[in-house]
């Protein structure tokens, strides 16, 4: 006889492990199918973000940070130090005990929200019934009311740089070296590249980026993206762009990189070459040919603005929908869709989610961009802020970059905030919330914000776009 739930879920990264256990949480008996394994052979719950992203490059990233700060920063505070030193092995030791810990918390809480784990390969079948395959070939129908498809993403590969996790690896094998690399190479200058990339420059690696387009995070306000590239470098990242990568060739233990550029066929050696071009849905293997879920023209699966598929009671979240491949989209899209499931009105706001590199500067945006409003044809005020202005910012001997808060010419509502700086993540998060409740800029400049922090540069932009800031000198009203 088959096991049978309310809600079945396949898959427990943000998304999946995130609906899971809200499903619990609302009364409903509920799975969740999971087949990742950690390198012990054991059952590691939170998908990518916490096993092999968002967690473990942000440990990678505050490390190599700290280490920086103590061999080129601490001198400036009166500190001396003596040689330091880093050692890549514990760094990265750290980082798995992080992981592990995380992991660990989901399947503790799945356990204490009654979620009943089930490990295997999910498959959707047709009338909402899923096959799970053990690890050992054993197969199960599991039937389900409601089925939530949140299997994820995976690093693209190009035939160009096959990758061998050795000497050419993708996002996952940057997070296991146990060297630092003298000669680093990273193909892609998107979030994941320019993290990556950052950790082992900051450690002492030659970096070089090479990236296909000619604009430089061309998701970002021009004026971010600017400051940016300036700024990393300023760190010593050699960014080219317009650089296509037409080929690579492994000679034991390094890889001569073929590319294109403006000056025509280029060629460079790397001890690494990281490839880090983006992601793709996983969706091998995931739907049976008569489940009856469509897939869209780019591989992702189908679905309408509350994540409910071409089937009745099979929704899909996270990265393997239409949107941006972000976690805390993920999860959010989990709540919605068990939300709806139990009859609830839950609905999402796509315009408003947050995007975060985690280099230093932090870059992070939430909402639109000058050059994108200006295109729709929508008058802005504009309101600046530069941290080297903050006293806060000064204290901390971190004044790089700036606020840029967008706001409509004739309402003063809010329409962007961008954030290259200190704590930009927290800082554009303050500006999602205005913004999710219609704030002008006016609203804002009228808040009182503690003194001295770092998001008085939020208060001030907010005050500078109406020409009021108190701690610069106002642009001129044209």
């Amino acid at each position: 006889m088959s096991q049978k739930f309310d809600v079945v879920v396949i898959g427990a990264g943000p998304g999946g492990y995130v609906a899971a256990i809200k499903a619990a949480q609302l009364g409903l008996k509920t799975a969740c199918i999971e087949k990742y394994q950690d390198k012990e052979g054991k059952l590691a719950l939170g998908g990518t973000c916490l096993n092999v992203g968002c967690i473990p490059s942000k440990a990678l990233l505050d490390s190599s940070w700290k280490f920086y700060e103590a061999k080129n920063g601490f001198s400036i505070h009166g500190i001396s130090t003596s040689e330091v030193s880093m050692d890549v092995p514990a760094m990265v030791g750290r980082k798995a005990n992080i992981v592990k810990g995380l992991t660990g918390g989901v399947a503790s809480l799945f356990k204490a929200n009654g979620v009943t784990t089930l490990q295997g390969h999910g498959k959707l079948l047709a009338g909402k019934k899923v096959e799970l395959t053990a690890a050992d070939g054993t197969v199960e129908i599991i039937e389900a009311d409601h089925v939530i498809l949140a299997s994820g993403s995976r690093p693209i590969d190009i035939p160009p740089a096959p990758v061998d996790q050795k000497v050419i690896v993708d996002s996952t094998g940057a997070l296991e070296f146990q060297q630092v690399p003298q000669r680093l190479g990273v193909i892609g200058a998107g979030v994941i590249g320019l993290e990556l990339g950052s950790v082992w420059a900051r450690l002492g690696a030659q970096v070089t980026v090479l990236e296909a387009l000619d604009k430089f995070i061309p998701a970002a306000d021009e004026a971010v993206s600017k400051e940016a590239l300036k700024t990393f470098t300023k760190q010593g990242l050699d960014i080219k762009l317009g650089a296509r990568v037409t080929g690579s060739k492994v000679n034991g233990e390094e890889v001569v990189v073929s590319y294109t550029d403006a000056a025509g066929e280029q060629s460079i050696t790397f001890d690494r070459l990281i490839v880090a071009v983006g992601r793709r849905p996983v969706t091998t293997d995931l739907l049976a040919s008569d489940s009856g879920v469509d897939l869209d023209e780019r591989g992702f699966i189908y679905v309408d603005d509350y994540c409910t598929t071409s089937v009745p009671g099979v929704y899909a979240i996270g990265d393997v929908v239409r949107g941006l491949m972000l976690a805390h989209k993920a999860s959010e899209e989990g709540i919605m869709v068990v939300e709806r499931i139990k009859g609830h009105k839950a609905q999402m706001n796509y315009n408003l989610i947050p995007s975060v590199i985690y280099t230093h500067p932090e870059i992070a945006w939430v909402g639109k961009t000058e050059q994108t409003l200006k295109t729709e044809g929508v008058e802005v005020s504009v309101g600046t802020f530069p941290f080297a202005a903050s006293g806060r910012a000064m204290a901390a001997n971190d004044t790089g970059g700036f606020v840029k808060i967008i706001a409509d010419a004739k309402t003063d509502r809010v329409l962007g905030v961008h954030v290259i700086g200190p704590s930009a993540a927290e800082l554009v998060q303050q500006g999602a919330i205005a913004m999710e409740f219609g704030s002008s800029a006016e609203d804002i400049g009228m808040m009182v914000f503690s003194h001295p922090t770092l998001s008085e540069a939020l208060h001030e932009a907010a005050l500078a776009v109406n020409g009021g800031a108190i701690h610069i000198q106002n642009r001129k009203k044209r």
